[in-house]
């Protein structure tokens, strides 16, 4: 009983372990608590180009702490939130963002979702509407003449 303990507390040390890791280390960390506050909310909405589906807050990669620096310098330079993201946006293009703004070049990334939907509705649509249309009609009694006497003669 004793070994599953153990072994139940290991289990939970290394999958909670995670999670309590961030990547960004302690000499990025910056004295004002504010300023730091601003650079993590903003460092939490940015893409590291390297992982792709991490923020840079997350990944370990020498981009994302890169990346991580740059804030904290705009940051200290007295740039307002939007001015650093717009500012690794021109630099690094829309993709860097985890969340791409509204604007006509993402246009289509928005709208994409809304066109499958509606393709997929029509689809479905047609596709009933297209067995309602083709239901059997009831046999007349010439034909349900014919197709007893069908079957008679494969008996026979």
């Amino acid at each position: 009983m004793r070994f599953f303990s153990r072994l139940l507390a290991a289990f939970c040390f290394i999958c909670f372990m995670n999670s309590a890791v961030l990547a960004v280390l302690p000499d990025e960390v910056l004295q004002d608590q504010a300023l730091e506050q601003r650079a993590r909310d903003i460092s939490s909405h940015l893409r590291c180009l390297v992982c792709q589906n991490e923020s840079i807050d997350d990944s370990n990669a020498p981009l994302a702490r890169d990346l991580r620096l740059i804030v904290r310098e705009r940051l200290k330079a007295g740039d307002s939130d939007s001015e650093v993201i717009d500012y690794l946006v021109a630099r690094y293009g829309e993709f860097v963002l985890l969340k791409p703004r509204l604007n006509a070049e993402t246009l289509l990334l928005w709208l994409a979702p809304l066109f499958i939907i509606v393709i997929a509705a029509s689809l479905i649509f047609w596709r009933f509407k297209r067995r309602e249309n083709n239901k059997l009609m009831p046999l007349s009694e010439t034909e349900k003449k014919r197709l007893d006497e069908i079957m008679r003669s494969n008996k026979q």
